[in-house]
């Protein structure tokens, strides 16, 4: 059963239309604004945009894309992670996620670099999948040695991971040492279960995001590519991975089946489902009990293999 404190996070996020003054909750269609919606994720994450005590902030050389390094005061030089964030494939950017990210670090004392990827509907699949890979490779022409990097994500960059680690495999590109995935949106066909029978318990996903904000991502593309959804890809090869998921999400379905499908390709999973638990409830450590066992769980999955 969940903590109180657990249970009072996802009323809140249940009602968040409220705090907005709305009477009734967001519906995505085709029809709602993704600019706006960006301008209010990043006004909204400013907000909360303090400086963490102890995680200095330093824009990255890459002349791609906009990224930057977030490093804890002792954290390793050679090692680090390498952060997606999420945003339903449609918003987010390193910025905006520079303070959850923050605090993540801080806790796991080890150094992230988080990077912008270019979002749809502008940029379909396979835009991002590109940026994450060659980004990748930047890491390794700077001397990162791939048993030292980490790939970490949230939602829809939890997904964008696997779909990344797919492709360094397809062009025989060393991989990482292991993958932390929160909440993975993985499956482009919406075809699991939870979709509906966790639609009326999730407080986090608005109604009509996920088919409106996946069918801009996916484009003119097959939504069972492999690359594009990895539960339809051989998972072998790929490194250990640690999946964490609430019971009360759409994207539960997602999880069980990346893990199950990795599980039988020989791949190393640790799959964890939070009882009651809601999307990407880690990253509010340590604000209730289960979000901070869920980021001692990172920390211990991450340090074992940085001591292996």
């Amino acid at each position: 059963m969940a903590s109180f404190k657990g249970k009072f996070f996802a009323l809140v996020m249940r009602n968040r239309h409220l705090l907005k003054g709305k009477l009734k909750p967001e519906v995505i269609t085709q029809e709602s604004s993704i600019i706006e919606m960006r301008a209010n994720i990043h006004k909204s994450a400013m907000k909360m945009a303090r400086k963490t005590s102890g995680v200095n902030v330093t824009p990255a050389n890459y002349t791609g894309l906009y990224a930057e390094w977030l490093t804890p005061d002792g954290a390793p030089d050679d090692k680090m992670i390498l952060y997606f964030h999420g945003g339903g494939f449609v918003s987010g950017n390193a910025e905006d996620h520079r303070n959850i990210v923050s605090k993540f670090v801080r806790r796991i004392s080890v150094k992230a670099l988080v990077f912008d990827y270019r979002l749809a509907p502008e940029h379909p699949f396979p835009a991002a999948m590109n940026d994450s890979v060659e980004i990748y490779k930047w890491l390794l022409e700077k001397g990162y040695a791939p048993e030292h990097i980490f790939f970490a994500g949230d939602s829809a960059g939890a997904g964008l991971q696997f779909s990344c680690l797919l492709k360094l495999k397809e062009l025989g590109i060393a991989l990482p040492k292991a993958v932390i995935a929160m909440s993975p949106c993985v499956d482009m066909t919406i075809s699991g279960e939870s979709h509906a029978t966790r639609l009326e318990e999730d407080p986090c996903t608005p109604i009509g995001s996920t088919e409106t904000w996946l069918g801009y991502y996916v484009g003119d593309g097959d939504p069972k590519d492999p690359l594009m959804s990895p539960v339809f890809a051989d998972l072998s090869g790929l490194p250990p991975m640690m999946i964490q998921v609430g019971d009360h999400e759409t994207l539960l379905s997602d999880s069980l089946t990346l893990a199950k499908n990795a599980e039988k390709a020989g791949v190393d999973v640790t799959l964890h489902v939070w009882d009651e638990m809601f999307h990407c409830f880690p990253l509010l450590s340590p604000m209730f009990k289960e979000a901070l066992l869920a980021m001692d769980e990172i920390n211990d999955f991450i340090w074992k293999h940085i001591k292996a």
